[in-house]
């Protein structure tokens, strides 16, 4: 008898076993494992960026504001930058092999948070403890909020892992919801730019909006090249299958135009803005994207899916006030060029303008008051040339007088 029934009893477990398969990738701790690499490689690589950008910036104002007539690329400071930076975008773009698509792209709010924490560092001015507060209480609310949605993310992410094969990739690519999901982006992004470029409509909203779009196809294909990279140095190559490339150059296209509108917007638009409208804006398009495309909360229940919504519109918020709090730039008031004042004769001194061009400059001329700005920052002062005429005593003035006969 029991040698009948144990057949029958490794029958009946058979169906269990192959159900207990297939909900594993959801369930194995190996996948939380990856998604915690993934998350701590993204904001790594978001921190050393956003510290690299500040260093570079801090090495263009100091030259600007000092004698020192180098070049910014002839200092080591900037060159500390940049290699902060290239150590940064590395780490970025390794963690989209381990983690979901969705998980890594809303950690580039940390970005924004340390520049807001370097920024209060690195101040100049002195203030009061209640004037501190006062000014920066949004930045601190802002900058909580954005490590609490952070935190909901990593815990609550989509957890679905599968290889970046060619194979895997290619069926993704002819799969109907990522189809059906392109030809509603591809209208969206005709109809934005036809309004963009015939119509003049330079809202920032619709420029943001071209870049979100682009930004999705952007991350899609950045997972896919990363994630073929990691598969291929495990062992199965996967650098000589033609997907590959696609996505490569569909990565460095859509990149290169998502920064050439990036740059029309910046100049448009104050960079407090752009970085809170686009960071909510491109959020949104690539998990759309990661969701149509990789598939990333098939199976996951309606608690993570929720828990993870808010931990999104947590860091939105958070993004949106640190941004809120930031000093609106004076616009630049250079001094009144003599070309522009009609029956204005020009002044020139051997042929060298006497006022100098405006190229490196960021204060000279401008109708602002720098008093209250460090040493370092201050712009250098020209020297002026008095020359003598008649006796020695008798002081010139402190410019030259061009005198013209009257037949000219």
């Amino acid at each position: 008898m029991e040698g009948g029934n144990s057949p029958s009893l490794q029958l009946q477990q058979l169906p269990l076993a192959t159900a207990a398969v297939s909900v594993q990738p959801h369930t194995d701790s190996f996948s939380y494992k990856e998604n915690l690499i993934g998350a701590l490689l993204a904001i790594f690589g978001h921190l050393v960026s956003s510290i690299a950008l500040n260093l570079q910036k801090y090495s263009h104002i100091r030259l600007a504001g000092s004698k020192d007539p180098r070049a910014y690329f002839k200092t080591k400071t900037w060159w500390s930058g940049l290699f902060l930076l290239v150590l940064g975008e590395l780490g970025v773009f390794s963690s989209y092999a381990f983690a979901p698509l969705s998980l890594i792209v809303p950690l580039s709010a940390v970005s924004v948070v340390a520049s807001a924490i370097i920024g209060i560092i690195f101040i100049k001015e002195k203030w009061k403890p209640k004037e501190f507060l006062r000014r920066y209480v949004l930045s601190f609310v802002g900058c909580g909020l954005a490590v609490v949605g952070t935190y909901l993310l990593v815990t609550f992410g989509p957890n679905s892992h599968e290889k970046m094969t060619a194979e895997n990739i290619t069926r993704h690519l002819v799969s109907w919801p990522f189809l059906l999901y392109m030809l509603v982006e591809i209208i969206v992004f005709c109809l934005l730019l036809y309004f963009y470029k015939e119509r003049n409509a330079n809202y920032i909203v619709i420029i943001l909006l071209l870049v979100a779009l682009l930004g999705s196809m952007t991350v899609v294909t950045v997972k896919a090249v990363a994630g073929m990279i990691l598969v291929s140095i495990q062992g199965t190559l996967q650098l000589d299958s033609p997907i590959f490339y696609i996505m490569l150059v569909c990565m460095i296209a859509t990149a290169i135009y998502q920064a050439t509108f990036l740059a029309q917007a910046s100049q448009l638009y104050d960079s407090a803005q752009i970085s809170s409208i686009g960071y909510i804006l491109s959020t949104t398009a690539a998990i759309s994207a990661g969701a149509t495309f990789y598939l990333d909360f098939m199976g996951e229940d309606v608690l993570h899916i929720c828990m993870f919504a808010l931990g999104c519109l947590t860091a939105f918020l958070g993004v949106f006030l640190i941004t809120r709090n930031r000093k609106k730039p004076v616009p630049f008031e250079p001094y009144i060029s003599m070309d522009a004042m009609p029956g204005m004769q020009n002044m020139h001194d051997k042929g060298i303008a006497v006022q100098p061009d405006l190229k490196a400059s960021f204060s000279y001329g401008a109708l602002e008051n720098n008093d209250s700005m460090p040493e370092i920052y201050t712009p250098a002062t020209l020297p002026i040339v008095q020359e003598q005429h008649g006796s020695k005593g008798a002081s010139a003035p402190p410019y030259r007088v061009l005198e013209h006969s009257k037949k000219e």
